[in-house]
């Protein structure tokens, strides 16, 4: 269990994230488009696991744009956007946004959150997913992960996009 705040009360997951060097867990998520993709469908390019309680805040907004602005400079990288929101959700977003560097994806109907620690058992938020990034590389390697220890404040972007240079 991670023990982080919500404005400052303090919040917890359901567990922890992975470690670096372990290999990631396989994954079903559902796209905007309702399809069902897993870790699989991306194959071997690196992938920025971009973990948020709701697209619908100014935060995690944020995030899905820095992340955007950055995927356009990576090679062989693909951006996941992942919350519990639904699909139309984050499809209405990215599509005011003229978000289209990265993908965006809903846990509305896996157990993503449990197996990525990620789901929030408490707090206000309960049942949502916590702030998280998590960086893999072209074998689904961990190379990089941060739990954000104030789901208020956005992720450090820099040390992310770093493990990736």
């Amino acid at each position: 269990m991670s023990s982080i705040t919500f404005k400052g009360t303090p919040a917890h997951t359901v567990g922890t994230l992975p470690d670096v060097g372990e290999t990631a867990k396989e994954f079903n998520l559902t796209g905007q488009d309702l399809s069902e993709v897993t870790l699989a469908t991306f194959g071997s390019k690196r992938k920025i696991l971009n973990i948020f309680p709701s697209v619908d805040t100014g935060v995690c907004a944020a995030s899905v744009r820095a992340f955007h602005k950055a995927a356009s400079q990576l090679l062989n990288t693909v951006v996941l956007n992942i919350s519990v929101d639904l699909p139309f959700a984050t499809k209405r977003f990215c599509a005011a946004e003229g978000i289209d560097n990265v993908e965006s994806f809903s846990t509305f109907r896996s157990t993503f959150a449990d197996d990525y620690g990620v789901r929030l058992i408490d707090s206000p938020l309960k049942g949502l997913c916590s702030r998280a990034v998590i960086v893999l590389d072209e074998s689904n390697k961990v190379l990089y992960t941060q739990q954000v220890a104030e789901i208020t404040t956005e992720p450090d972007y820099a040390s992310a996009l770093k493990t990736l240079s």
